[in-house]
C-alpha cells in the first residue's frame, strides 16, 4: 500500500540527491529508488535481511546529510514522532520531508499535529493511507519532547520508543518468570529478549552459567544491553525464527510476539517453537508463555515428545516441552509403525 502511495506522488522518478528512508521495510516496494543514493534506517533484522537482498544496506540510525527523506510511520505514536525527528535532523531547512502511513497507524493525528508547525502541502489519500510533504523550516522547529529519549520502565530498567511492552514488564512475561522452576538449565536461550525484562529474571537463577540473549529489533536490543550487565549474557541481532548456535543448549525460555504489523499471525510464535526445538539437547526443556487462544500445542506436539501445561489464567498459558525432535519426526515414525 506504501509504494502505491510513493508511486503516485514520485511516479517512477524519485527525487533527486540523496534520499533518507526511515522505517522501509520488506514490504516496501522500492525498486524506483537507487541503493547508491538511498540510505534507508531499519531496526528490524528480518526487514534488514529482505531490504539487503534488494540490494540496499539498511543503517540502525541515520547517517550523515540528505536532500530529502521520507519517514514511513509506525504504529507507535512515540516512534512515529521519533522518526520524523530523526529525519529532520539530517536534513537543511527548505528540504522536502515526505510523511507516508496508513490511517490505522495515525496519519491523519500525524497530519493534523504538524498543521502549524511547518509548511505543507502535496496532500495525497491512496490504499487506505495518506502521504504528504513538509517543508522544513528553521532548525529547531519541532517541540522539544519529539525526539527519541530513554524511558524508565521499571526501576533500573531503561526502553525507547517503539519497542515491545516499553512503558512496564509484559504481563506475559511476568507470569512465566513466577512460574520458572528454581534450577534452571547451565544454558540457556531467551527468544524475543527485547529490552531485557525477562533475561534479568532469568539471570536472577544462579544455575544459569550462560545466556543468549536474541532480539531482532536493534533498539530493544540496544536497550538490553544497558539494561543487562550479567557477563553471562550474550546478545544476538538476529531474527529468532533463524537463530541457530554452534552446540546446543539445555534451555529456552520464551515470551514470542504474534503480530505483523497490526494483524495476528500465530505462524510467528510456531517458527520460535521450531527454533527452541533446533537448539535444544533431546533432554533440554523448553518454558514458553502465550496468550490462552494461540493454538501452539499442535506445534509443540510436532517438536517434542511431551508437552504439558503449568500455569496459567484466563488470559495467559504457560507451556513447557521436552525430548526435541525435527518437526514431523513423530508423525513419520507413527506412519513407519502402522505398516
Amino acid at each position: 500500500m506504501a509504494s502505491s502511495r510513493l508511486e503516485f506522488v514520485f511516479g517512477d522518478t524519485p527525487p533527486a540527491g540523496r534520499m533518507l528512508l526511515i522505517g522501509a521495510g520488506a514490504s516496501s516496494d522500492l525498486n524506483f529508488f537507487d541503493p547508491a543514493r538511498t540510505q534507508i534506517v531499519q531496526r528490524l533484522y528480518p526487514d534488514v535481511a529482505a531490504l539487503r537482498a534488494q540490494g540496499f544496506e539498511p543503517v540502525t540510525e541515520a547517517q550523515g546529510d540528505f536532500d530529502s527523506a521520507i519517514v514511513f510511520l509506525p504504529r507507535s505514536r512515540a516512534e512515529a514522532r521519533a522518526r520524523i525527528a530523526e529525519a529532520s535532523a539530517h536534513l537543511a531547512p527548505g528540504a522536502s520531508l515526505w510523511i507516508d502511513g496508513q490511517k490505522t497507524d495515525g496519519v491523519d493525528s500525524v497530519l493534523k499535529e504538524l498543521r502549524g508547525m511547518a509548511p505543507l502541502d502535496e496532500i495525497q489519500s491512496r490504499a487506505h493511507g495518506k502521504i504528504f510533504r513538509v517543508t522544513l523550516p528553521e532548525a529547531g522547529w519541532l517541540p522539544a519532547d519529539w525526539p527519541a529519549r530513554d524511558h524508565e520502565a521499571a526501576t533500573g530498567f531503561v526502553t525507547r520508543p517503539g519497542v515491545f511492552s516499553a512503558d512496564a514488564p509484559d504481563p506475559a512475561s511476568m507470569a512465566l518468570a513466577e512460574a520458572l522452576p528454581d534450577k534452571l538449565p547451565t544454558r540457556v536461550v531467551d527468544l524475543g529478549a527485547g529490552w531485557g525484562w525477562l533475561s534479568a529474571q532469568i539471570l536472577g537463577h544462579s544455575s544459569v552459567e550462560l545466556l543468549h540473549m536474541v532480539e531482532a529489533d536493534a533498539v530493544a536490543l540496544d536497550c538490553a544491553r544497558r539494561n543487562v550487565t550479567d557477563p553471562r549474557a550474550r546478545f544476538h541481532w538476529a531474527d529468532a525464527r533463524e537463530f541457530r548456535l554452534p552446540e546446543p543448549v539445555n534451555g529456552v525460555v520464551m515470551n514470542p510476539p504474534f503480530h505483523q504489523g497490526r494483524a495476528g499471525d500465530p505462524k510467528l510464535g510456531a517458527g520460535f517453537i521450531r527454533t527452541a526445538a533446533g537448539l535444544l539437547t533431546g533432554a533440554g526443556r523448553l518454558w514458553m508463555v502465550a496468550n490462552r487462544h494461540l493454538p501452539y500445542e499442535e506445534t509443540l506436539r510436532e517438536c517434542f515428545a511431551d508437552v504439558a501445561e503449568i500455569g496459567g489464567d484466563t488470559r495467559f498459558k504457560i507451556l513447557t516441552a521436552t525430548g526435541a525432535q525435527r518437526p514431523g519426526a513423530r508423525k513419520t515414525l507413527a506412519k513407519g509403525r502402522r505398516r
